[in-house]
């Protein structure tokens, strides 16, 4: 029997750009601005069947019919929450945004000295920052590498620990400042599938960013129909 190769127009966790954004039409935002590490700034690899785009390029695609809309994407790889927070914050907020993404933490979490409290204190501050302009805010939980088998043996079970950890701080923040939170669930199938990873078996490829566009899209909607 042949084996089908998944591509984004048959893969059932997949939004298709016309329902994406169906599922954001009416959506009252024209400016989006997304500061964070590498996953914030759309690290990836291409993946035949998938168009190469980030998980931001989606969401940008899927707003993008709102006259005026415009987006800011400021992430850069390698920081960690405080460098976001001291670096982007600023610039972000002279954007005047009202569709704010807010994505730290992954980069400390890999550190050995690990500081959820001081991760919780820097989202916090940039959550609030933005909700005290008038911006609706979306934070990210991150899917656990580890089950998909990837990370240092050695290191998986740590690894893990602090994957459900940043991602449980991150939603507690979310809540507390009245942000969306996208909860990338360690359940899902395609969580545990290394092939929505680039080779260096820490972010997502195209197919993985598709991934996580649909679920980031799927929680905008609900909140919108929430709001």
């Amino acid at each position: 029997m042949t084996e089908t190769i998944p591509s984004e127009w048959t893969d059932p966790s997949v939004l298709a750009a016309a329902e994406a954004a169906a599922l954001l039409a009416g959506a009252p935002w024209t400016r989006m601005v997304t500061i964070g590490d590498s996953i914030a700034e759309g690290v990836r690899e291409p993946v035949p069947g998938y168009r190469d785009l980030s998980w931001t390029d989606r969401v940008e695609e899927a707003l993008g019919a709102a006259p005026g809309f415009t987006a800011l994407n400021l992430g850069r790889r390698d920081l960690v929450a405080a460098q976001v927070a001291a670096e982007q914050l600023g610039p972000a907020l002279e954007f005047r945004p009202d569709l704010a993404f807010v994505v730290a933490g992954g980069n400390d979490m890999l550190r050995p000295d690990f500081d959820a409290d001081g991760v919780r204190r820097e989202l916090a501050a940039m959550v609030a920052a933005f909700r005290a302009a008038g911006a609706d805010v979306v934070t990210i939980g991150l899917l656990d590498i580890t089950a998909a088998g990837l990370g240092p043996s050695r290191y998986r079970e740590v690894i893990s620990a602090r994957t459900r950890q940043l991602a449980a701080l991150t939603a507690d923040v979310a809540g507390e400042h009245g942000a969306c939170h996208v909860d990338n669930p360690r359940g899902h199938p395609l969580a545990a599938d290394p092939g929505i990873y680039c080779a260096d078996g820490l972010h997502l490829n195209a197919r993985g960013h598709a991934f996580a566009a649909a679920n980031t899209i799927r929680a905008l909607a609900d909140h919108l129909a929430s709001a």
